[in-house]
C-alpha cells in the first residue's frame, strides 16, 4: 500500500471517529446532563467531561468505539441489553 493509500485510509478512520463536539452535541441533543448520560452510558461525569472536552491533562482523547455503539444504542431508545435470548431452532 503507498503512502498516499495510508493517509487516504487513515483520514477517512478519523472522519467515522465522534468528535468531541459532537459527543457533546449527541448529549445535549437527548436534553440530558453530563451526570445523566454519564449514567445512561455506565461512565463516571468526569471521563464523559474528558470526552467532551476531547482531551485530559493536555493530550487528546479520543471517544471509544464502545460509547459511540452506546450512544447510537440510547439514540435508538435501547436502554439496556441482556443478550439475544433464547433461540427456538
Amino acid at each position: 500500500m503507498s503512502s498516499d493509500e495510508l493517509e487516504s485510509k487513515h483520514s477517512r478512520k478519523q472522519d467515522e471517529v465522534m468528535s468531541s463536539r459532537d459527543f457533546k452535541r449527541w448529549r445535549k441533543g437527548l436534553g440530558l446532563s453530563q451526570k445523566e448520560a454519564a449514567q445512561a452510558l455506565g461512565l463516571k461525569r468526569r471521563i464523559l467531561q474528558y470526552y467532551e472536552k476531547g482531551e485530559r491533562n493536555g493530550k487528546p482523547v479520543m471517544v471509544p468505539k464502545y460509547v459511540r455503539l452506546a450512544c447510537f444504542a440510547i439514540t435508538q431508545g435501547c436502554e439496556d441489553f441482556s443478550g439475544p435470548g433464547d433461540s427456538e431452532d
